[in-house]
């Protein structure tokens, strides 16, 4: 009981704490956003290896489960490399379209009530909370910033599709 209290406790400064960080962020477009975070420079070298820029940053809403750089270090060794050739440029953009839900601005709250959504890839992905935590696919949500359209939701491993 005191445990799941804790955990609660948790997660509302979590949420908290990223809403006033969202607001801060909410000029910029979800690219920008997660550039300007800090640790998501894996994943800015992979959307624009993929050449998916211009639709991170066109009109939304649009929302990112953005992996941090230590959930892409998660990947098998060699995995990233491979995904980051031009010959794989159609897998990688499977997998970078499996992390964006298009048409809504998904933030944590919204995650709970919704408890799915389809991405771009035609994937659905599932949210859940596990001890108080929410989950995207069993990915731990560990950050939500809104950006000017959309919004940019940090997990902790990166989204493969089925």
């Amino acid at each position: 009981m005191i445990q799941n209290i804790f955990a609660k406790s948790a997660l509302a400064v979590l949420l908290v704490g990223a809403t006033v960080a969202a607001s801060a962020d909410s000029g910029k477009d979800v690219l920008a956003v997660a550039k300007q975070k800090g640790n998501f420079t894996t994943l800015a070298k992979a959307i624009e290896v993929a050449g998916l820029q211009d639709a991170l940053t066109a009109q939304g809403p649009v929302t990112v489960f953005a992996p941090t750089d230590e959930a892409f270090a998660k990947l098998p060794p060699g995995q990233l490399e491979a995904l980051l050739r031009p010959e794989n440029k159609d897998q990688l953009v499977k997998i970078l379209t499996n992390h964006v839900v298009s048409g809504k601005s998904l933030e944590s709250e919204e995650m709970k009530r919704t408890r799915s959504a389809k991405t771009v890839a035609g994937e659905e992905v599932k949210f859940e909370l596990v001890r108080g935590r929410l989950r995207v696919d069993g990915a731990r949500v560990t950050g939500d910033f809104k950006a000017s359209n959309g919004a940019v939701v940090a997990v902790d491993s990166v989204l493969l599709p089925n």
